[in-house]
């Protein structure tokens, strides 16, 4: 039984480990505020959702366990939350999203 719980934690962890990763790439290889807004959600959400549930089986029926779920629920609230709040106040400055075309190549001359 331990075993099976070690491997699933350690698959929960590096699934989580490649979406961060992911994100993180995602983040800086964007165009603009909103698209990087996007990959970095998918880290705030799905990657911090796997590591911390793989923190939890690791953890088993402890207090710790109690304080890692205390701490997925908060991120799970704030994370979206934060994210509207910071695409509002984008839209607020006048930054409009779409205006970065990466895939449009110069004219050659």
């Amino acid at each position: 039984m331990a075993m099976a719980v070690d491997v699933i934690s350690w698959m929960l962890l590096t699934a989580g480990g490649f979406f961060v990763l992911v994100g993180g790439i995602g983040a800086l290889r964007m165009p603009d505020l909103y698209t990087r807004m996007h990959a970095a959600s998918v880290t705030d959400s799905l990657g911090a959702m796997l590591v911390l549930s793989g923190l939890v089986l690791q953890a088993g029926f402890s207090l710790d366990a109690v304080k890692l779920a205390a701490i997925l629920i908060f991120m799970l609230f704030t994370s979206p939350t934060s994210a509207n709040a910071l695409a509002s106040a984008a839209l607020l400055a006048g930054i409009n999203p779409g205006l970065a075309k990466p895939w449009r190549q110069e004219p050659r001359s």
